[in-house]
């Protein structure tokens, strides 16, 4: 994969229209590092198979509940094992996920009553790259990376390891 390090990232970040609502909600952060990482777009919804646009969903435990009352758990999961297996292919070690997401979540969640309300939880891909191995953060949490964790800074020249 040559010298830039690869992460997993929330396809909605890069700008792709992905998003429940059919759009896309493209980061800056992220996109000001792409000449420096090498990024995996994945986008949970939709490698487990769900359309875009969709109804909203939000996890209720260890379900995820469409607005109209669909179990969606199974495409969650499926979405989750897909990008497991692209971060092994890969060989990413980090993942820049979408905040709040059902799947992306990593530290905060809708509480399953689409009242808006959020708690403290994961997305079943954030849970399932945990579990792998794989460093997830969220796209507020880039400012929070070093050298240390294989993302350069965008103004940072890159460096085939660490000083």
């Amino acid at each position: 994969m040559g010298d830039r390090p690869v992460a997993l990232v929330s396809a909605c970040l890069l700008g792709i229209a992905c998003r429940y609502d059919g759009g896309a909600q493209p980061c800056p952060e992220v996109l000001a590092r792409m000449d420096r990482v090498r990024f995996v777009p994945v986008c949970p919804e939709q490698l487990g198979g769900l359309p875009t646009p969709r109804a909203p969903a939000e996890r209720r435990g260890e379900r995820v509940v469409a607005a109209d009352g669909t179990d969606v758990t199974a495409q969650f999961r499926r979405g989750a094992e897909q990008a497991c297996r692209l971060a092994v292919l890969y060989g990413a070690k980090l993942a820049v996920l979408k905040s709040r997401s059902p799947s992306c979540g990593r530290s905060e969640i809708y509480d399953g009553t689409f009242s808006g309300r959020r708690v403290p939880g994961r997305g079943v891909t954030a849970e399932a790259l945990d579990a792998l191995g794989v460093r997830v953060i969220d796209e507020s949490e880039l400012e929070t990376l070093d050298c240390e964790a294989g993302f350069p800074e965008p103004d940072e020249p890159l460096k085939g390891e660490c000083e």
